[in-house]
């Protein structure tokens, strides 16, 4: 054996050995699976070289073709570890944005060609031009599934994990290869999209220029509601949906004059569009109580003509059973039953879904309020941390209404929850009437805090709260009588 063919021989070896080595060490199974070509072409080039340097009696035609095919095989080979391993990550298993798959075996397939035709002028490639060109023509599609893969990849449409609609389907993006893109639909099934196909629709990216996606609800309002009530209905409805962000501010409109109800637009941004459905329905089921809370009726279709029929009877009972409710309730326990019973006519029934807020931390308020059905959690912000739990019976917001001061915690409804609330308007009448009766209720909602606080601030400390005497002198002056 030659000088010069036992270096190429070492080359060929240690080549081979490097590849081994990557292949073995690497953690990124894309490098592993790619290597395996590499490994394949070059151990095909060390044993055609062995045979080359050994056997002497091969004709010179059979020869060249040989040579031919060993240098293809060392190139090949080299330009794919080169490629493969300077590009992905040895330590990381991922692929890079900017090299996807397809991008990668298109760099290495046209080094080849370039060093194949330009380098060394092969005869082998000359002679298999018609073949090509035939190949070409029985796999256009192919080719041109191809051809749209690198043209998506280079323009960068979308990436993984983004979600996109192509056509007429929509998904998130999981994986694109030399033939097709895969969408992953909200169903959970997989949509096998041919890139040409891609290639030519209109795409769009719910993911980009940025995450968060704005949708819309319409809903319809009767006439006899004027639209500033109706959008501070569904304000507070969208306040109560946790997907809808509120940066960027949701906005609403009207949008139509129908023929039995006014349109309105409700827009608001949510921060992955595959909740889009979830997000919906959780904005229209809160406009649903928004909705009955303010007395605000979503009409039926024009027509359908109907009558409300009011019972009589159930008023009365209604009535009966709220006079009961407010009985056992202790803050009224030193009224007497014509008290009760006025401020039970004042009430106003409340409903709230699942996880909707009663009263918010920090905002203004005048009412107190007493749940009639359901139960309703005590949280406190920030932490959303729930300290207690009003069960039938049970009251809460009585400083506000007695003192005009900001709410001290957040009250969620948990499961349906039906509340009564009785505003400061009906304390002043009450006052001015029997100040006796609003002071002694003044004494029992001072005495409830203070517990409450103790309870509260166990592990913050001593807690200082107000006299009865400076309680009342502040309700007396906030109700003015």
């Amino acid at each position: 054996m030659s000088l010069q063919h036992l270096g190429h021989l070492i080359v060929g070896v240690a080549a081979l050995a490097v590849t081994l080595a990557i292949s073995s060490l690497t953690v990124n199974r894309l490098v592993k699976r790619k290597l395996k070509l590499s490994v394949f072409l070059l151990g095909a080039y060390v044993a055609l070289h062995a045979v080359l340097a050994l056997w002497k009696t091969l004709r010179p035609e059979t020869d060249a073709q040989l040579l031919s095919f060993e240098r293809l095989a060392f190139a090949a080979g080299l330009i794919n570890l080169l490629v493969i391993a300077s590009i992905n990550p040895l330590r990381a298993d991922r692929v890079p944005d900017r090299f996807p798959t397809i991008l990668q075996d298109f760099i290495v397939i046209t080094l080849l060609l370039l060093v194949a035709t330009f380098v060394w002028h092969d005869s082998l490639l000359t002679t298999s031009a018609v073949s090509a060109v035939v190949i070409g023509f029985a796999l256009q599609d192919t080719l041109g599934n191809a051809f749209a893969g690198l043209a998506i990849q280079s323009e960068k449409p979308f990436n993984i994990g983004h979600w996109i609609k192509v056509g007429d389907f929509e998904g998130r993006v999981t994986e694109v290869t030399w033939r097709a893109t895969k969408l992953r639909t909200k169903s959970g099934n997989f949509v096998i999209l041919p890139n040409n196909l891609v290639g030519k629709e209109a795409i769009t990216n719910y993911s980009e220029p940025a995450a968060p996606t704005r949708i819309d609800v319409e809903v319809g309002a009767s006439y006899l509601t004027g639209p500033n009530v109706v959008k501070a209905a569904l304000a507070e409805a969208l306040a109560n949906s946790p997907r809808a962000l509120t940066a960027p501010a949701p906005d609403i409109m009207l949008v139509r004059f129908d023929d039995s109800s006014m349109a309105y637009r409700v827009r608001f941004w949510i921060e992955d569009y595959e909740r889009d459905e979830a997000a919906r329905d959780e904005v229209r089921t809160a406009i649903y109580y928004a909705f009955a809370r303010h007395g605000i009726d979503i009409p039926w279709p024009i027509q359908v003509q109907y009558e409300r029929n009011w019972d009589e009877a159930n008023t009365v009972a209604r009535q009966s059973e709220r006079e009961r409710l407010l009985a056992s309730v202790d803050l009224f326990a030193t009224l007497d039953e014509e008290q009760r019973r006025e401020i039970a006519v004042a009430t106003s029934a409340r409903v709230y879904g699942d996880g909707e807020a009663i009263v918010r931390e920090g905002q203004p308020g005048d009412s107190m309020f007493v749940v009639a059905s359901g139960r309703a959690a005590v949280v406190l912000e920030p932490d959303r941390r729930e300290v207690a739990t009003i069960d039938r019976g049970g009251y809460f917001g009585e400083m506000s209404l007695l003192t005009g001061e900001p709410r001290t915690a957040t009250v969620v409804a948990r499961g349906d929850t039906l509340v009564l609330e009785i505003d400061a308007d009906l304390f002043r009448r009450l006052g001015a009437l029997n100040p006796q009766a609003v002071e002694q209720i003044a004494v029992a909602a001072v005495t409830r805090r203070t517990e409450l606080d103790q309870m509260r601030s166990a592990s913050a400390g001593t807690v200082i709260a107000d006299a009865p005497a400076s309680f009342v002198a502040r309700m007396r002056k906030f109700l003015r009588f």
